[in-house]
């Protein structure tokens, strides 16, 4: 046998190395570093030059207080920093930077030149680093009040990273993004952001005291004129504390792609979680905008949030950071439901027509033809409802509504959020190759024709239990949506695989009962009676099977069984929906019975199936009280029992409507066997009825 490797202790300077490509891991990790020192430098005005996307040079300018000459020295070693001295200050951290990395980094990956002068000086210093250290002493210079700091030739020493970013307008772009993000926060500061050589900026902001003027200056007028303002916040200390303001675009917003401008604590960062939530609420609401824009400042006590979480900044953490995320988005889909506002079209008179054709035609036809081609008047068998808000088109306008006292939808839609109760912070997916495999397995094999259906179609209405009506241009479909909900959850699991959030049962379940339960319906079901001791054995065998998995069922698929065998938390599959529990007991029974644990790629295919289906939106126990099932209700004139049976179905419903195919649209990729098992089936066709109707 092979002697063990030699465990030895790495230079310094191949660790530093190391950290920096971790820190600055592209040229805009490296300008949103240095905009952030200078704003933790009370600076006014920011002005960036940026050569080669950031590869040839990174310039930053501020009118910062500036830095001492003293300090100088050590101002690029590492974890030296003027923001906090020990480490209970970062619980209470107000400024962006705190480890003293960032200049760090950039000196052991690029070329660091600083010329700064501090106030009552009458002159300034320069000095070159290189590897955390000054080349030479600093050196009298003229400067203007404050700070500029040049890196050249970034990544200089890291030819792989560097064959990487030879895009440099891609970089350039995601550069001018950050900027802008900014620069619409920051309102108090004007910035400046150009190329090297330009005489034009792409960025320029002046100080202003609106923000909406700040985003007009730099997302333009079309977005700040669809723009609603939004407000929300908390006071009680046992959930959450926090305040939040921003401005969400409206229906006539329309983009390709979602812009999503997040401040927590004046601090850029990203939050996937919330981004998703708003994203919901806006397939659900405004199908046709469903690309917003959002600016959102959150504003929360230091001691409830970690900064500490990244080696970028670029996320954090906060204390009850579910419920805020509820809260948000409470309002915002309140805010979006409550707005009024119809598509907007400027007027002309007709002296302008002759000036302003082709400014009208911009403003007015939501679908322009090519320029020279005539405006063709679509015929009456093509016509359709386009506008999926429109309740004329909706099945329930040909329903009569039964009169009684349970018909309020805010319950059931309460019902609904209130469910999810505990999550858990997203951590780094896990990445195994049998998950990797299945997924490549969904993306490359699915059906073109269904995907446009499902993308693209607009809810009708439940034809009965299991199916719904879809309309898609001029065609009419019956969908099975149990097959689509199992597929839908089935691919949601492997997507998510290994970072579910969590739902908290409010009473764990013992495994045991839940699988005895499960054996007791199946003996209903097939007229037979087992011996109970049988049951038993099978029970304590499932029981003891499943605890010895409890660690993998956990870390990869959200599943909390403790080491007394009762199974406490499940996994969040799709926002806003909560499964059906009276199904856990055949759930936790499929896992015992119907799981491959010896092959890794056949357990999580299997296991995956069997969340699937557990989540899936079966109809409800209870008979549907607005069919056939009310003659049930006339017999047992229990009114609690009609009222639980409303509710269950309401909610079915609504999570059908508001959950489930918004997610579809969103996330689904409809395999070909859908094509052909009876998911789906198409019903009418507007030209054939046409065709039937000429003839009559």
């Amino acid at each position: 046998m092979e002697s063990p490797p030699k465990i030895q202790r790495l230079a310094e300077s191949v660790v530093n190395r190391i950290a920096a490509g971790e820190v600055i891991q592209r040229p805009v990790s490296a300008v949103k570093e240095l905009v952030e020192n200078s704003l933790d430098a009370a600076s006014t005005s920011i002005n960036l030059t940026i050569k080669d996307g950031g590869l040839k040079l990174i310039q930053v300018s501020d009118d910062g207080h500036g830095i001492r000459r003293e300090d100088l020295p050590i101002l690029c070693e590492r974890h030296t920093t003027s923001k906090l001295s020990a480490f209970e200050d970062l619980q209470r951290i107000t400024s962006m930077g705190f480890r003293g990395e960032a200049l760090a980094s950039m000196t052991y990956v690029a070329h660091v030149t600083v010329t700064t002068i501090t106030k009552g000086q009458l002159h300034g210093y320069r000095v070159s680093y290189r590897d955390g250290v000054m080349e030479q002493e600093p050196r009298p210079c003229a400067a203007v009040k404050g700070t500029q700091i040049m890196v050249e030739n970034l990544f200089y020493n890291m030819a792989a990273r560097k064959k990487t970013l030879q895009n440099s307008s891609d970089d350039y772009s995601k550069i001018v993004d950050v900027v802008s993000r900014f620069a619409i926060h920051h309102t108090n500061v004007s910035f400046s952001c150009r190329k090297h050589g330009a005489v034009k900026a792409d960025v320029h902001t002046v100080a202003t005291s609106s923000r909406l003027d700040a985003i007009r200056t730099v997302y333009g007028v079309s977005a700040a004129h669809n723009l609603i303002e939004v407000q929300a916040s908390d006071n009680d200390p046992s959930s959450s504390i926090f305040e939040m303001h921003g401005y969400v675009s409206n229906a006539n917003y329309a983009a390709k792609k979602i812009t999503m401008v997040l401040f927590i604590n004046d601090r850029l960062v990203e939050w996937s979680a919330l981004k998703r939530a708003i994203e919901i609420v806006y397939a659900a609401t405004f199908p046709k905008a469903s690309k917003p824009f959002i600016y959102i400042s959150i504003v929360l006590p230091p001691e409830n949030i970690d900064v500490n979480v990244h080696p970028t900044k670029r996320e954090v953490s906060l204390l009850n950071q579910e419920v805020v995320i509820e809260k948000i988005q409470l309002v915002i889909e309140s805010t979006l439901r409550n707005s009024n506002d119809a598509r907007t079209f400027q007027e002309q008179t007709a002296g302008q027509f002759s000036t302003s054709r082709t400014n009208k035609s911009k403003e007015v036809n939501l679908s322009p033809t090519p320029p020279g081609s005539r405006s063709q008047k679509v015929p009456v068998n093509k016509l359709v409802r386009t506008d999926s808000l429109d309740p004329a088109g909706r099945l329930h306008a040909y329903m009569q509504v039964i009169p009684g006292g349970h018909q309020e939808k805010s319950v059931t839609l309460n019902a609904v959020r209130s469910s999810v109760r505990q999550r858990r912070s997203l951590q780094d997916s896990i990445e195994l190759t049998s998950v990797e495999e299945l997924l490549v397995e969904i993306n490359n094999n699915y059906d073109p024709g269904m995907m446009d259906i499902v993308k693209h179609c607009t809810y009708v209405g439940m034809a009965d239990d299991v199916f719904a009506l879809l309309q898609h241009k001029t065609h009419l479909y019956l969908a099975n949506v149990v097959n689509l909900n199992k597929e839908l959850m089935y691919q949601q699991v492997l997507s998510r695989f290994g970072h579910f959030n969590a739902i908290q049962l409010s009473d764990p379940a013992p495994v045991k009962d839940l699988i005895i339960l499960a054996l007791k319906e199946e003996d209903l079901d097939s007229e037979c009676n087992d011996d109970d001791t049988f049951k038993e054995k099978i029970a304590d065998m499932n029981t003891d099977l499943l605890k010895t998995k409890a660690g993998m069922l956990e870390e990869y698929f959200g599943i909390h069984i403790d080491d007394q065998g009762n199974i406490s938390r499940l996994p969040v599959i799709l926002d806003q929906y909560t499964p059906d529990m009276d199904r856990i007991p055949e759930f936790v029974l499929s896992l015992g019975n119907d799981v491959d644990w010896d092959d890794e790629r056949n357990c999580i295919q299997t296991v995956s199936a069997a969340l699937g289906n557990f989540y899936a939106m079966h109809p409800p126990m209870l008979p549907n009280p607005s069919g056939e099932g009310l003659l049930f209700y006339k017999k047992n004139i229990e009114q609690e029992l009609l009222s639980e049976a409303e509710t269950a179905w309401a909610q079915r419903e609504w999570s059908i409507q508001h959950v489930l195919f918004p997610s579809m649209r969103l996330f689904f990729k409809p395999p070909p066997s859908m094509a052909t098992n009876g998911t789906f089936v198409k019903v009418a066709s507007l030209e054939k009825l046409y065709k039937i109707f000429e003839r009559c």
